[in-house]
């Protein structure tokens, strides 16, 4: 999964977290397709990722695509343009992902659908910034 600030850094209540699919590759967004066959019959599937679902651990959730990168030309706080969130209140999180896959598969005469998730989680912290000022 990939998030802005990253995981191993620290995020700000009110600051616009990115997130999205790193780097997607038929293994981790698809289409992927395989084809076993055995004793005269052959059975094709092919998987596709159908959308990620956030979890942020707070009892909030967001469900997108793919996401779009952010890119280190981004230094102004912008919002991410396809999947984003802000945290309202510091602390400790774990922000869980669940990427939905549909599988549909053909042969020896019967076709079906197959719906699977899988699942990736990590923790993040969520500081608030505070101005103070001393007058002047």
């Amino acid at each position: 999964m990939g998030i802005y600030p990253a995981a191993d850094d620290v995020g700000y209540v009110g600051w616009n977290m990115w997130l999205w699919v790193n780097e997607p590759t038929p293994q981790t967004w698809g289409p992927q397709t395989a084809t076993v066959s055995e004793g005269g019959y052959s059975v094709t599937a092919t998987a596709s990722a159908e959308h990620v679902t956030w979890d942020f651990g707070n009892g909030d959730s967001v469900t997108c695509a793919a996401g779009t990168p952010w890119t280190r030309d981004k230094i102004r706080n912008e919002a991410s343009p396809t999947c984003g969130y802000q945290y309202e209140s510091a602390g400790e999180y774990d922000i869980t992902a669940t990427t939905a896959w549909r599988v549909s598969w053909s042969g020896i005469g019967r076709s079906g659908l197959i719906d699977m998730e899988l699942t990736d989680t990590v923790p993040v912290r969520v500081a608030e910034l505070q101005a103070v000022n001393t007058g002047g």
